[in-house]
């Protein structure tokens, strides 16, 4: 244990392979960090957030020795690895080094809901090469009835990203939230976002017990 902490281990909830076109380009292998700053009223991994849940520690090493299985893919497709969550930007440093030792033939991405401190997202700009911004909706009170959480400093890293990577990197996902927002609410942030500069939105619908 203590030559995994040396080595900056990280808690991982799960893994998805062979994800096509849904989590980044070509194919990818989804590896879902432990920790989120957001608590979501329908989160899809709720098991990220709860002290004592059951994760693969791994460090960039053994994460890289887990995932080259599909090198080949990744190379045939221009895909590689996406880090989700929980929330990745909080393990810029796991990140980095995997970088290092994975080398810059596998495209990496995060799913972000950008809700950290913009050191952080900074910290990721020159190793990343896609982001996909889980943005809930762009109006405040809405954002904090489902997070709990504030969306000034969302917004604002958001800018600060188009501004920093290009609006061809960053993929906007503005889902219809049922019980919270509506079509309209969603009409309206993707007009704030594309007056941000943002290009590229995913418009999907959260599935919950409330809609199925």
């Amino acid at each position: 244990m203590g030559d995994k902490q040396m080595e900056k281990a990280a808690k991982f909830i799960g893994f998805r392979r062979h994800c096509l076109t849904t989590d980044g380009e070509g194919v990818t292998t989804l590896a879902a960090f432990w920790g989120c700053p957001l608590r979501c009223q329908y989160c899809l991994n709720p098991h990220s957030l709860r002290e004592g849940t059951r994760c693969e520690e791994l460090t960039p090493q053994e994460l890289c020795d887990k995932v080259k299985i599909d090198n080949l893919y990744f190379l045939a497709t221009n895909g590689g690895v996406t880090f989700g969550g929980g929330e990745p930007l909080l393990q810029v440093p796991f990140m980095r080094d995997f970088r290092d030792i994975c080398g810059s033939a596998w495209r990496l991405y995060v799913e972000t809901s950008l809700n950290v401190p913009w050191s952080l997202v900074q910290a990721t700009t020159d190793i990343i090469d896609g982001y996909i911004v889980d943005i809930k909706d762009t109006d405040p009170d809405i954002y904090k009835r489902y997070t709990t959480r504030e969306n000034l400093q969302v917004m604002d890293n958001l800018r600060r990203l188009v501004e920093t990577v290009g609006a061809e990197n960053v993929l906007v996902r503005v889902p219809l939230i049922p019980g919270f927002n509506t079509e309209d609410d969603r009409a309206r942030s993707k007009d704030r976002l594309r007056a941000m500069g943002v290009m590229r939105f995913d418009e999907l619908t959260y599935k919950t017990e409330i809609n199925k």
